[in-house]
């Protein structure tokens, strides 16, 4: 969310960091609006200012015994104008105020710009794809063939776009996701079991309201049901003044993540790709404005890390101006090779948001050197999509026999398993 102040002094700026976006330029209006507002409160404190004078020129009348009725007079009148001055300043403040929600943070100046993931930049290619010496099948076919993925029982109790794990795949997720973690606490970040409900003042601190709410499950208690634990691990700093001398701090959390995909009618229907319940490792910074660049390029590197223990082809890519998330200022995507689709999958999203969510959530830092108290930097990523990483390993590591070998890393927690035996 953006400092009016800040669009006040760089309008030219602002406007044309939307156009990248494929946002319509609002600065006009908004400085409008604005206008508008510090107007009304100059009117609103001048008629305040005189009330006090009126006040007290009608108790020094009455004290004197002279006749204060027009006096009193102005001063109703003024009551009415002042009334009416905070209802419309109330209100002007209020639409400035959901406008500049709706709004997506700017790019940063290092990111390409471009339309739609068509226009993404690859980084970097790692590893090379598995050469088969059979036709490999998709994740859903091996699954359904080991008995271990069950997406008709998911229909019939859920729905569409769920699925039941059973016993090898369902230890094959969890020992997954135990590895992230572990992995991830050796980097230096806290583990935490967070609440998976949470109040709207919390998904709109992350960014995912108002704009996304159709892509949200809310409960009739008011609670949403997290579609990422970006929402709660951030949220953990609103409302806060932090320390210089904590920064950064880093969390992680392995949770279950829940989204309509609204906007995914008719894209990947078939396997675990997008599905309404997912599991996700998620890795939260927070940082001030002068680490948050490096801590970035952090950790995007931990995330590549899981990736590269699990000796798994993949590619970075640093997203364009037209496919970054709404919070976004800058991103980058992990994109893990999937053979029998013979093409790049994202598995992890890691995106720098500087201090547009810390703006949302009222989250700072008592900065030393300027001795004022400054709005944190928030970063998020994937470390990785647990559901991605198992649809990952099951077809790079798949045999002809319809057996699945175990990445090594994973094999102490498989019980050592070494392999995923066939059913047929």
């Amino acid at each position: 969310m953006f400092d009016i102040r800040w669009i006040r002094d760089h309008s030219s700026t602002f406007d044309e960091a939307l156009k990248k976006r494929k946002e319509r330029p609002c600065g006009h209006y908004l400085l409008e609006l604005d206008k508008q507002l510090r107007q009304c409160m100059t009117n609103l404190q001048s008629y305040q200012e005189r009330r006090k004078i009126v006040a007290k020129k009608v108790g020094e009348a009455k004290k004197q015994g002279l006749d204060a009725t027009d006096l009193m007079q102005e001063g109703e009148l003024l009551k009415e104008h002042i009334s009416a001055l905070e209802q419309q300043s109330h209100q002007l403040d209020h639409l400035l105020k959901t406008e500049l929600s709706h709004i997506p943070n700017i790019p940063d100046p290092s990111c390409p710009v471009g339309l739609n993931e068509d226009d993404n930049v690859v980084v970097e290619t790692v590893g090379v794809p598995r050469t088969f010496d059979f036709e490999p099948r998709h994740h859903y076919d091996i699954g359904e063939s080991l008995g271990c993925m069950d997406f008709e029982l998911g229909a019939r109790l859920c729905g569409s776009r769920f699925v039941f794990l059973k016993h090898h795949l369902a230890m094959l997720e969890r020992a997954l996701a135990h590895f992230m973690i572990d992995t991830h606490v050796d980097h230096g970040y806290m583990e935490i079991s967070p609440p998976l409900l949470v109040k709207d003042h919390a998904v709109f601190g992350t960014g995912q309201l108002p704009k996304q709410e159709e892509d949200q499950f809310k409960t009739n208690t008011d609670h949403y049901l997290i579609p990422t634990s970006e929402v709660v691990l951030t949220n953990i700093v609103r409302d806060s003044i932090l320390q210089e001398q904590e920064l950064p701090l880093r969390f992680v959390a392995y949770t279950p993540c829940f989204r309509k995909e609204a906007g995914a009618a008719g894209k990947d229907t078939r396997g675990m790709i997008r599905l309404h319940q997912f599991s996700k490792v998620e890795l939260v910074s927070i940082t001030t404005p002068h680490q948050s660049n490096e801590e970035h390029e952090r950790m995007l590197a931990c995330a590549r890390r899981i990736l590269d223990l699990l000796g798994l082809p993949y590619r970075v890519m640093l997203l364009c101006t037209g496919d970054m998330s709404f919070c976004s200022k800058k991103t980058y995507d992990l994109e893990v090779w999937l053979p029998a689709q013979n093409a790049y999958r994202e598995i992890s999203s890691c995106s720098n948001c500087g201090e547009f969510q810390a703006r949302r959530m009222n989250a700072r830092y008592r900065d030393v050197t300027h001795q004022k108290n400054t709005p944190v930097h928030t970063l998020n990523g994937s470390g990785i999509a647990v559901g991605r990483a198992l649809v990952a390993v099951l077809e790079n590591y798949q045999n002809a026999d319809g057996s699945v070998t175990i990445p090594p890393v994973l094999v102490n927690y498989m019980r050592g398993m070494t392999s995923i035996p066939s059913i047929n």
